[in-house]
């Protein structure tokens, strides 16, 4: 949707180079320099080896009502039951004309598959895209037959012409010498109410998505993947201000900081960063045309590492897991897989909960302001929480303890300019998140992630009453993570994700949009890991078609080439343990 202002208010491998000759090559094909289609610089997910076996969930449906499209589901035939990788792919497109940006999700036995938007069309392009998610970790649930649905609900009538397309499918790569099968998750389990899958909509900082289960007596490690889409009054979470500076400053209410938290019987266990998605309709659609914003149209979840309590878990009670999004205000649109790690050689374990620092931090932020009586000046919004949570799980091989610590940080400072002539609004924000998980039987794993998001909104009205509304964004997704063991890093990666989009409108005197200037956006996407994995790409357009695409650019005989096993998008890989120790 448009946002007008004052106009309208894996693996460690260490050692293994014969590994090299499975990399995969991203970035082929033919250059899109000149296309207006949908261009991105994301990578692909490796792939291994092997012809895969491949299952079609749904072929060219047509979205053009508020209705679900189910399918059902049978696993692949011939193919066994445990597999080097499993991959979704899905392909999206809309027909020329008028549509807004519109929410699509994939589910199977009430499990999220696929959570994204789509783009907007123009009444001359017909976009297209293609998207791919990693969901090897979600092996367990394509052993069985079951029911699912693609939901993507659109409005079409005489005035939203814009009809959407989309196929999907799995894709299944057979286990080998070459690519072995990865441990997996025993169980898949879904946090909504839905059994065959739906988002959960959160009005509230009470409000929760949350299910209350019991689990296994053998629980050994427990993560959570979360999905926190902001929609409706909280599409624009991030210009909002506290409210006592709502109406000085002509914007939403109810603050800037959002954040997901986790709970276990109403126990705080941990925390997921929000990002700061902005749809193709957002702020302004000529900054999202060709080049969309990062993840837009392919969200990633953030994994949250409930180990410690899998001693808890496991004691044959029922157990409640809830999501909540503080500041939440009408509405964010979540989702939540449970994988759920056993040990293999016992059928019952006990433990407890030794520490959890996180109880009685709550996620309140520090505001502050050098507003005069106009409106000018600065809000700004912190908090920094530093947490351990350990916990114990007495095993068939003995006690393993585990440990999370994390510090997570969120800064805004929001400048404003306002006078009879001018509203600017200048958003400088940054979530980090840097936190590290250990296990006493010597693994570890660390995360850095940072979310930099700058957003410059100005507009200017003339003399003659005439406006202008120029708009820059800079986004960026910061990953750096390491797989440890006994205290040496087996496995390292690092990826960096950045889009920069400008764009101006302009406005004659009595309010009509008379067209716009100066439209230019660029990604580039890098990653680099230990074992020598790189991948480059590089995207440029403006007026709406792609200038320049580049790929290889810094890498080895400036040629792309990753490992299948690694995750260059970013899609979380801590739970999974090495499969070549």
């Amino acid at each position: 949707m448009v946002r007008m202002g004052m106009l309208s208010r894996g693996l460690a491998i260490a050692g293994l180079s014969w590994f090299a000759c499975n990399a995969f090559a991203a970035g082929a094909g033919g250059s899109p320099v000149g296309s207006t289609n949908v261009t991105t610089a994301n990578p692909a997910v490796p792939r291994p080896p092997g012809k895969p076996c491949v299952v079609q969930l749904f072929q060219d449906d047509v979205f053009n009502d508020f209705g679900t499209r189910p399918y059902s589901y049978a696993p692949p035939s011939g193919c066994g039951t445990h597999w080097a990788k499993v991959v979704l792919e899905a392909d999206f497109s809309v027909t020329a004309g008028r549509q807004f940006d519109r929410t699509g999700s994939i589910w199977l036995a009430g499990v999220n598959l696929f959570f994204g938007t789509t783009e907007e069309p123009s009444s001359t392009v017909a976009p297209s895209w293609h998207v791919e998610r990693d969901l090897t970790d979600y092996s367990a649930l394509f052993r069985n037959a079951g029911q699912g649905q693609a939901i993507l609900w659109n409005l079409v009538d005489g005035t939203y012409t814009g009809v959407i397309h989309g196929s999907a499918r799995l894709l299944f790569y057979p286990a080998s010498a070459l690519a072995p099968a990865p441990h997996v998750a025993n169980q898949v389990i879904p946090l909504g109410s839905d059994p065959v899958g739906n988002v959960t909509n959160l009005s509230t900082s009470t409000d929760t998505l949350s299910k209350t289960l019991t689990l296994p007596r053998n629980v050994v490690h427990a993560y959570l993947d979360v999905f926190a889409q902001s929609q409706n009054a909280d599409e624009f979470w991030y210009t909002c201000v506290p409210d006592q500076y709502a109406g000085q400053v002509q914007e939403c209410g109810g603050g800037n900081f959002r954040e997901a938290e986790v709970s276990i019987d109403g126990q705080p266990a941990g925390v997921a960063p929000v990002y700061p998605w902005i749809y193709t309709g957002g702020i302004d659609p000529y900054l999202w045309r060709p080049v969309t914003g990062v993840q837009t149209l392919n969200f990633m979840p953030y994994r949250v590492d409930l180990s410690p309590f899998a001693g808890v878990l496991s004691d044959g009670a029922q157990h409640t897991v809830a999501v909540s999004v503080a500041g939440a205000s009408n509405y964010f649109s979540t989702a939540a897989t449970l994988l759920v790690y056993q040990d293999g050689r016992s059928r019952q374990v006990t433990g407890r909960v030794t520490r959890n620092t996180l109880v009685g931090q709550a996620p309140v932020p520090t505001i502050a302001s050098t507003l005069d009586g106009s409106g000018n000046g600065d809000i700004t919004t912190t908090l920094s929480r530093h947490f351990t949570i350990e916990g114990y799980v007495d095993t068939a091989h003995g006690r393993v303890r585990n440990t999370v610590e994390q510090t997570v940080g969120f800064a805004d400072t929001q400048h404003f300019t306002i006078d009879s002539s001018t509203y600017r609004q200048v958003t400088d924000q940054l979530t980090s998140m840097d936190g590290t998980s250990r296990s006493s039987d010597g693994w570890s794993y660390a995360q850095h992630l940072r979310y930099p998001f700058h957003l410059d909104y100005d507009q200017q009205v003339a003399a003659d009453g005439s406006a202008t509304v120029a708009t820059t964004v800079n986004q960026g997704y910061r990953l750096h993570r390491a797989m440890g063991f006994a205290g040496f890093t087996l496995f390292a990666d690092k990826l960096a994700d950045t889009v920069n989009s400008a764009d101006t409108l302009d406005f004659s005197a009595s309010g009509s949009f008379t067209g716009h200037t100066g439209q230019a956006s660029s990604q580039t996407f890098g990653y680099r890991d230990t074992l020598g994995g790189c991948y480059r790409a590089d995207v440029a357009s403006a007026s709406g078609a792609v200038t320049a695409y580049t790929t290889g650019k810094g890498c080895p005989d400036g040629q792309n080439a990753v490992y299948w096993f690694s995750r260059p998008d970013g899609s979380p890989y801590q739970g999974d343990v090495p499969v070549f120790w």
